[in-house]
């Protein structure tokens, strides 16, 4: 076997950190953390988020603020390097994979416990894989959007589910070793195992709270009482409770963790409006926030804040959905579109320092980016005449975008659709806005049900494979689009099952070429977001992949 711990030559992190950041989170003065003692144990961080959690089980999630807080609890076989896209142990000391790539196996850490008293093994391993694999239900494969993308089928396809799974078996060798058996070799392994979907979790919790139960209604989704109020997992803190009134979740430290929190206490404390986060944090109501306004970064740090900018590890876009207005199947609508909007002014009016234009949906951090694409500059004049060469130079579209939140490819969804807005509108189009909550109907709108001709999305790497971002948006059929191109699709999954290294890279460099001559979305921009804190809690390291955990921090 083929062994590949830690370092495989595609999944290096390109981003070239200057060096590991650690940070430190300002603490109110009336804070009980000050108790605690300056640079002790113990104590409680309030931390903003920029908006409301779905629910807590991962396998059902794909939102970054859920999965801020699942990352607290849940911990994953094989984990990011802090401050770093770079691989390392977590539930797992090391993983091989046979020379076909079908076969993992995984060498566990012993005398792990997870926070309900029962053992972590292999057998509790496959369990989960077997969940996921043997998940029933349309509703519920529905949002394993995770699992989709990267498992590609389950046991047996219900609803929208369509593909041939890439999961074939679970085995636990000993308690001390779990090999996973594919189907086929795909790319996006090892570095896809530290999907936060893919943490590991209690089976004893799951099968006593009845963890797989979705129901949908209309456009509603309903989860089981696992979801809200019993997640359980080996991570340094546990679930404590959810006040949805005040909009705040507690944690508190897993005392029976591998490594235990050091903190007693880790609130997060939703704030929609990144100015109340800001007031919050002045305030002393909170310690520190993401995604700081990027006007705001030189205010912050004049007032002693520590304004700590990721590298751009991201994408912001705008969606077509082709399977709405017929205009939009007209490659020549769809670049009218893209010829139309002002992305230089729009990064440079809006977005943080060190922002750049996008010119495809692969950030240039990652293994697959080419210079080498069809560009799309702007030219309203050219615009407006490939419109009127598809006849569609009074088109009309709704164009949705999210409100109360704020993410890291997007600090201000609002101004980013007035700005957008405004660039198609100079060119003919009439715009009907669509606004709805994030976790309120917006994402399930989009991604789920298609009822838009235009939206608002980005997303942050999970890991540094090109297949993570292109194969993600474009590597099936998705309503988010609505098209279905067999030739893309192909290329794409060629692509991911191609050879590491050159080869890899290569591959997706095609597929990129491919993709922006089709242009089934438009890329707007790489942003750099921010975290901001201030000098009293120290131990926290920001991600590029926003994979900020707070197991180390301390009260100074």
């Amino acid at each position: 076997m083929q062994q590949l711990r830690l370092t495989r030559t595609r999944r290096a992190a390109l981003i070239g950190l200057a060096g590991v950041l650690a940070v430190s989170l300002t603490a109110c003065a009336e804070s009980k953390r000050d108790e605690a003692g300056g640079g002790g144990t113990g104590g409680t961080m309030v931390f903003g988020d920029t908006g409301n959690p779905k629910m807590f089980d991962p396998a059902f999630n794909d939102d970054g603020e859920t999965f801020r807080i699942t990352r607290q609890m849940l911990d994953t076989l094989i984990q990011n390097k802090q401050g770093t896209a770079e691989l390392e142990p977590s539930l797992a000391t090391k993983w091989e994979s046979s020379n076909d790539g079908k076969t993992w196996t995984f060498s566990l850490k012993q005398g792990v416990k997870f926070s309900d008293g029962t053992a972590f093994d292999a057998s509790a391993v496959c369990f989960n894989f077997d969940r996921w694999y043997n998940m029933k239900g349309a509703a519920a494969q529905s949002q394993m959007i995770y699992y989709g993308d990267v498992f590609e089928g389950f046991a047996k396809n219900e609803g929208d589910a369509a593909g041939s799974p890439v999961y074939k078996s679970c085995e636990a060798k000993d308690p001390s070793t779990a090999v996973i058996n594919l189907n086929k070799a795909k790319g996006a392994f090892p570095a896809a195992f530290t999907l936060p979907s893919f943490a590991i979790q209690s089976p004893t919790a799951m099968k006593q709270h009845d963890a797989d139960k979705v129901t949908q209604s209309g456009d509603s989704f309903t989860y089981s009482d696992y979801a809200y109020k019993f997640v359980t997992g080996t991570g340094p803190f546990k679930f404590d409770s959810w006040d949805q009134g005040k909009g705040e979740i507690t944690l508190v430290r897993n005392d029976s963790s591998y490594a235990p929190a050091k903190l007693d206490k880790l609130v997060f404390k939703v704030i929609p409006d990144e100015n109340a986060r800001k007031q919050a944090l002045k305030a002393g109501d909170i310690q520190g926030y993401d995604f700081p306004a990027p006007q705001d970064y030189g205010l912050l740090r004049n007032e002693g804040e520590q304004v700590l900018i990721r590298p751009s590890f991201n994408v912001l876009y705008l969606g077509i959905n082709q399977s709405g207005n017929p205009k939009l199947k007209d490659v020549r609508v769809r670049q009218a579109l893209a010829y139309g909007i002002n992305r230089e002014q729009f990064v440079k009016s809006k977005l943080a320092e060190g922002s750049e234009v996008a010119t495809e949906f692969v950030p240039k951090a990652i293994s697959g980016y080419t210079d080498d694409v069809t560009k799309y500059p702007y030219d309203p004049a050219k615009a407006k005449q490939l419109l009127a060469e598809a006849g569609a130079s009074n088109l009309t579209l709704k164009f949705y975008y999210p409100t109360e939140v704020t993410r890291p490819y997007m600090p201000n969804p609002a101004d980013t659709f007035t700005s957008i807005s405004e660039d198609l509108k100079n060119i003919g189009i009439t715009i009907q806005p669509v606004a709805e909550p994030w976790n309120g109907g917006y994402k399930d709108d989009v991604q789920k049900f298609g009822k838009q001709d235009l939206h608002l999305l980005g997303w942050t790497g999970d890991y540094n494979d090109a297949g993570n971002f292109v194969g993600t948006f474009f590597g099936r059929e998705k309503k988010e689009f609505g098209f279905n191109n067999p030739e893309l699709f192909n290329a794409l999954a060629q692509a991911d099952g191609s050879p590491a290294g050159d080869a890899h890279a290569k591959a997706y460099q095609g597929v990129n070429k491919q993709i922006m001559d089709y242009l089934p979305a438009i890329p707007i921009a790489y942003p750099t977001p921010a975290i901001v804190v201030g000098p009293k809690i120290k131990g926290v390291v920001a991600s590029p992949l926003t994979d900020e955990r707070f197991n180390n921090v301390t009260i100074g």
